[in-house]
């Protein structure tokens, strides 16, 4: 099978989709002549026109609104915020008034709208332009939240987001735009829900999120050479939750390890630790473990910036820890 980028992946399926359906446009920054800030969307424009690739001005505020107006109306926006850290500009419009309006409506009114961003450090953008806020938007029911580890993921988590008619944050990581992997030519969806076990193992689940899931399958490999069978996880969606998965993993092993570059305060790894001692602790045979980016902010310093983000070699010490124990 071909292999292509990330990012290539998320560009064919928009231009795809937006080829079958013409309600489907794209808005945000940057997206139009330049390409958007990583290339994402480029050529779009000069397929499909101003109307339907949209360069807003720079107002998170306005242009996510005007994408909630469309959506209710009939149209099937993919609004493109540049960072996640960009959201806390428009957090009225995504958490009070896009993840609301299905319900305090009754259920009569959809709202088919998709927001793509971006997490991550690495790049050395500073604490404006690195955070991994993916945690904010779990907590806001009427959200779907989707988080894509690999470029097959990515084309076919876009497919069933962009099909979908809630609002779905889609959040991809920056620093997964160049990685490689084989993906299909056609169109396929992957539902949401639904995780997926990268690799079996039998003595300890690592839980990974997002480009966490690479450095633990790397990490993996390493430890089996220790004689450390490691099972890896990735959820794929926050929410929905597969919880299912994660507690047949952890039943089976025994221990757990979440992986996340998200804060761990009030993170994600906090929520599903708290999933598996409610309804799995007896399978426990150690303290559940947390690994996650330090409660600072996100440093400019590339040598700092590089000790901030857990790496394989956090994953490695993270699980001989827990099979010390």
């Amino acid at each position: 099978m071909r292999k292509i980028t990330y990012a290539e992946a998320i560009n064919e399926t928009l231009r795809e989709m937006m080829r079958g359906d013409e309600r489907i446009f794209i808005m945000g920054e940057d997206v139009g002549r330049y390409g958007g800030v990583f290339q994402v969307t480029k050529g779009l424009l000069d397929e499909f026109g101003e109307e339907r690739v949209i360069d807003t001005p720079i107002s998170e505020a306005g242009f996510v609104g005007a994408g909630v107006g469309a959506a209710l109306t009939g149209m099937r926006p993919v609004v493109e915020l540049m960072f996640i850290d960009f959201a806390a500009l428009a957090m009225d419009q995504i958490v009070n008034q896009a993840a609301k309006i299905h319900y305090m409506f009754g259920g009569k009114a959809k709202i088919p709208l998709v927001i793509r961003t971006n997490i991550g450090a690495g790049r050395s953008a500073a604490a404006q332009h690195s955070q991994s806020l993916h945690a904010w938007f779990v907590h806001a029911p009427g959200l779907k939240v989707v988080l894509p580890s690999s470029p097959y993921d990515v084309k076919g988590l876009l497919v069933t987001a962009i099909e979908d008619d809630n609002p779905v944050m889609f959040i991809e990581h920056k620093m997964l735009y160049y990685s490689e992997g084989e993906v299909p030519e056609e169109l396929y969806s992957i539902p949401f829900g639904k995780g997926e076990v990268k690799r079996e193992g039998k003595d300890l689940t690592v839980v990974a999120l997002s480009s966490m899931v690479g450095k633990a399958l790397r990490a993996a490999e390493v430890l089996a050479k220790d004689g450390i069978d490691i099972e890896v996880v990735d959820p794929k969606t926050l929410v929905p939750l597969d919880e299912a998965i994660i507690l047949d993993s952890v039943k089976k092993t025994g221990r757990l390890l979440v992986v996340d570059e998200g804060h761990k305060r009030c993170g994600i790894g906090a929520e599903i630790a708290a999933i598996v001692s409610e309804k799995a602790f007896d399978y426990l045979d150690a303290p559940i473990l947390r690994l996650g980016s330090p409660d600072v902010p996100v440093p400019f310093s590339h040598p700092l910036e590089k000790a901030y983000i857990p790496d394989e070699e956090d994953v490695k010490k993270a699980c001989h820890e827990l099979i010390a124990k």
